[in-house]
């Protein structure tokens, strides 16, 4: 049975929409408690200002058999909701719990007593509130304004704000899906940063030690050609084994240049891209056409040479083995402000949009053979020790891919 490496990622992309699914009910359950505690701490807020109004009112209205003690202890024991006692003109009789912007020294604060910028700010607030509207329509309209009936005919109306407890806690929720979404985008990040790095450590090692098993048979081989050159074989025949020796021994170079800052010189592109597609010309399908369509100004960069042959290298094989061994591959390059580029286009069976970026994660492939590593591979070199980019410029399934390396100029 074959191992569906491309299920993985689907599956992978599945797993973090769940993530995300979870997270965002999780985030709305609590935006939904948070705002119905707020709601509920409001209606509270105003049946205590509907006993508070109704304990003035029959203050208002008392006579000797009046229970003073308790009607007085009811209003007094409103500490924290702001209140503006006012008449039909707007003219404020009395007010509890404002901060003012003058501090006034007096025991007992009174309206009238108060500083010209004291009365002005109370006055300035209800007028607000009031939006122009008639106090008595207010009355019916607007939870925040209560009447109440002091004598025969006569009425006065109570403006209320929300206490400041209250103000804080509706604030809480925002607070709350801020923190949530901070809280989550930190976990998804970190998880990201730690498997990437054991994926790092993983290629260093792993790469470290194919360079190390390689150097042994390579100098065993080195040493057996010597040998049959000695011993008078055929030239022609020691000559080929020696490049495939050298071959190798590039190749173990490569690997071992894998978790370390490689030595990076000044190339000219269109030169080392020549040298990566000389080795592969000789090595592919007559039927593959490749065409070499480099800007003629030679842009020089930065490079690790065997390490980005081996990156043109992957990038040549990979459209090869997409046009299943017949049609054209096209190699472009230029320079944009900073940044020199070079494209590699084939005419292959493309890749959907949904897989650019899978392409270059470990073990993606839909080839029945291979383990998906050479795209990882360029990327790292690319990205990591080139300071560059690779990505998918653009594809469409039977037409054909383009992949697109830019690397910042010297």
């Amino acid at each position: 049975m074959r191992f569906d490496k491309a299920g993985i990622y689907e599956r992978r992309r599945t797993g973090k929409l769940i993530f995300l699914g979870v997270a965002a009910i999780a985030i709305i359950f609590f935006l939904i408690v948070s705002n119905n505690l707020v709601k509920e701490l409001a209606r509270q807020e105003r049946d205590r200002m509907k006993i508070w109004a109704s304990a003035t009112e029959k203050l208002a209205k008392a006579n000797i058999d009046t229970d003073f003690d308790f009607l007085l202890a009811i209003i007094s024991q409103n500490n924290s909701i702001p209140v503006l006692v006012a008449d039909e003109d707007y003219t404020i009789i009395d007010f509890r719990n404002f901060t003012l912007p003058e501090k006034e020294h007096i025991e007992k604060p009174v309206f009238e007593e108060l500083s010209e910028t004291n009365r002005s700010y109370l006055s300035k607030r209800l007028r607000d509130a009031g939006r122009g509207m008639s106090l008595r329509d207010l009355s019916e309209t607007d939870p925040h304004f209560i009447r109440v009936e002091v004598y025969h005919n006569t009425y006065q109306y109570i403006y209320y704000e929300d206490s400041i407890l209250l103000k804080r806690l509706s604030l809480y929720p925002y607070i709350q899906l801020v923190v949530m979404i901070i809280l989550i985008v930190i976990i998804y990040f970190a998880v990201i940063y730690t498997k990437k790095a054991e994926q790092n450590r993983v290629w260093a090692g792993l790469s470290k030690e194919t360079a190390h098993q390689l150097g042994t048979p390579i100098s065993s081989l080195m040493a057996w050609n010597e040998l049959l050159k000695a011993t008078g074989s055929d030239q022609e025949v020691t000559d080929e084994i020696q490049k495939d020796i050298n071959r190798l021994s590039v190749i173990a170079d490569r690997f071992s240049k894998i978790g370390s800052r490689p030595e990076v010189s000044l190339e000219y592109v269109n030169e080392t891209v020549a040298r990566s597609l000389l080795y592969m010309k000789s090595r592919i399908s007559g039927k593959v056409e490749i065409i070499s369509d480099m800007d003629s100004d030679d842009h020089g960069v930065l490079l690790s040479p065997p390490l980005f042959e081996w990156v043109m290298e992957n990038l040549t094989k990979n459209a090869v083995d997409a046009m299943g061994g017949e049609g054209k591959i096209t190699i472009t390059s230029g320079k944009e402000k900073d940044k020199v580029w070079i494209e590699v286009k084939d005419t292959g069976k493309g890749i959907a949009r949904k897989n650019f970026k899978n392409v270059f994660s470990p073990g993606y492939t839909t080839k029945k053979r291979g383990w998906g590593l050479g795209l990882t591979l360029a990327k790292r070199i690319i990205e990591d020790y080139h300071g560059g980019k690779i990505f998918v410029k653009e594809s469409e399934i039977g037409k054909g891919t383009t992949f697109r390396i830019e690397l910042p100029s010297a």
